[in-house]
């Protein structure tokens, strides 16, 4: 079924033929750092947006499929990455959550539906941006949430995310205890659209991003642009309130030093 892969280590990108509409394909996008739980960096960001935008203007691609490599659908940001982060460098925080606003827009901007294989952990910004696909299709054993508090850092733009999903009473509860929720009760609440064996999340994520891609994509771009309407000053909004409250955040020390007491409790 497959035509052809791209290979840039941390992002690999595969194109699946859509058989009834010859020249036209699937993009697979899929995290490709298994050993951290595809927890990601600055620049496996960057490789991602930049796939997403070559999807984006192919007018071969249809639709896209996000997932993980491994065990995991996206547990993240790396805190090694982030620990770093200087109190006093507020330029440096700030461009932290720029970094995820492009993100976030490049997601949403895409006028072809976009389907998420969620494989296992979807945590922090990792769940948030499963939340950004059009579908979500999971199992059982998937676990989803915002555990980004108990690290020390502020769910600002995960509050946005989950909202329109949760309401305001579940967004607080898990922006709050920083729980995860498993695949039975994900699907539940919204978070998941569909649930399936564990050895089939990504072959139905694929069959159902092939339905999507035979649709009259006009009429699909079309819709997307209205859906993206709905909220997307709640985007604009939510990355500007991040940027302030991430600032003060870092510029306490709190969420380094929550950070470096993690990452040592792992290391032993």
């Amino acid at each position: 079924m497959t035509d052809t892969s791209t290979d840039t280590s941390t992002v690999l990108v595969t194109r699946h033929p859509v058989p009834a509409t010859e020249g036209v394909h699937v993009a697979e996008v899929t995290l490709n750092r298994p050993d951290k739980l595809n927890a990601w960096t600055a620049g496996m960001r960057d490789r991602l947006v930049a796939a997403l935008d070559e999807a984006g203007a192919d007018d071969r691609c249809r639709a896209v499929v996000l997932t993980g490599a491994g065990r995991a659908f996206c547990a993240g940001q790396d805190l090694a990455e982030t620990a770093a982060i200087d109190p006093d460098d507020h330029a440096a925080a700030e461009a932290w959550i720029d970094d995820f606003g492009r993100l976030f827009r490049t997601v949403r901007g895409l006028d072809k539906p976009v389907v998420a294989a969620v494989n296992g952990v979807a945590a922090g910004s990792g769940f948030q941006f499963a939340l950004l696909a059009d579908l979500r299709i999971g199992h059982e054993g998937v676990r989803m949430g915002q555990p980004e508090v108990l690290s020390g850092i502020p769910s600002i733009t995960g509050i946005w995310a989950m909202r329109g999903i949760l309401g305001r009473a579940k967004t607080t509860e898990f922006a709050l205890t920083g729980r995860l929720v498993d695949g039975t009760e994900a699907e539940r609440l919204g978070l998941l659209s569909r649930l399936v064996d564990q050895d089939q999340v990504r072959s139905e994520a694929l069959a159902e991003a092939v339905r999507l891609a035979e649709l009259p994509p006009g009429a699909v771009a079309l819709t997307k642009g209205r859906l993206r309407e709905l909220d997307d000053a709640g985007l604009d909004e939510a990355v500007d309130a991040a940027k302030k409250v991430h600032t003060a955040a870092y510029a306490t020390g709190e969420p380094q030093r929550e950070m470096a007491r993690f990452l040592a409790g792992r290391r032993r």
